[in-house]
């Protein structure tokens, strides 16, 4: 129970980051920090702001990718695909 709150405190930690602009998703996908194994590649990419589920979508689709897959179990060949795309489009 304890380490369930710690997760998601620290996930929530996170998301906020991203969406303030202090850590890019991108780096969070090369880096993956222990709090962001465990969750969704879309929960990640539509923390980011103006991120919704279409533009998520639309991206995971274009490598392709699930949407439920979590940044931990992703390869290093989908970490280096996203993370390029997520670089080269403007926020």
């Amino acid at each position: 129970m304890a380490r369930a709150n710690e997760v998601r405190l620290a996930r929530a930690e996170l998301k906020r980051q991203v969406a303030e602009g202090e850590v890019t998703a991108a780096h969070v996908i090369l880096e993956c920090p222990w709090e962001a194994a465990s969750m969704s590649v879309s929960d990640l990419l539509t923390s980011q702001r103006r991120w919704g589920s279409t533009r998520c979508r639309k991206v995971l689709a274009s490598i392709p990718m699930s949407e439920n897959k979590t940044v931990g179990s992703m390869t290093e060949r989908q970490r280096q695909a996203l993370s390029r795309l997520l670089e080269g489009i403007p926020a």
